[in-house]
């Protein structure tokens, strides 16, 4: 195994990481709700009476924030993303993961990271189950296909 160190970035992934838990706590601290994604994006489809605006304004953040920070930081920042897939595999792992997500009564954010910081066992379960589950595709797509 090899380490691609032009991409590894430690730095920034440990910001990435410490303000995703920074947001989690927050969100559940100020609001009660566990900041899972699709269980937000879930809600938008059969809204609660004064559900709806936070869950969009939310989802508008959560959009928002690519652009913004292309706009705003430093060239030396941004990098393009590389993914060694053609579009039909994208296609089909993102409806995959959003069966996963359904299936598993939320997503890797609710479960792994405000499910994990809750001790909840169900969230244990889910999040063992979708890293077994990357492991075990990644292990077919390098060494089987």
């Amino acid at each position: 195994m090899t380490i691609d160190w032009t991409h590894f970035t430690p730095w920034a992934s440990l910001a990435g990481g410490l303000l995703l838990g920074l947001a989690s706590a927050l969100f559940i601290l100020l609001n009660g709700r566990i900041l899972g994604i699709s269980g937000i994006l879930g809600g938008l489809l059969s809204p609660r009476a004064g559900d709806a605006l936070w869950r969009m304004a939310f989802l508008l953040g959560l959009f928002a924030a690519p652009p913004t920070f292309l706009a705003l930081a430093p060239a030396e920042w941004v990098s393009a993303p590389r993914i060694d897939a053609g579009l039909a595999t994208v296609i089909a792992a993102g409806l995959l993961v959003g069966y996963g997500t359904r299936m598993g009564s939320g997503c890797t954010s609710g479960h792994g990271v405000c499910g994990l910081s809750r001790l909840s066992p169900r969230s244990l379960v889910a999040t063992l189950a979708f890293m077994a589950a990357g492991f075990a595709v990644v292990f077919v797509v390098r060494h089987v296909l």
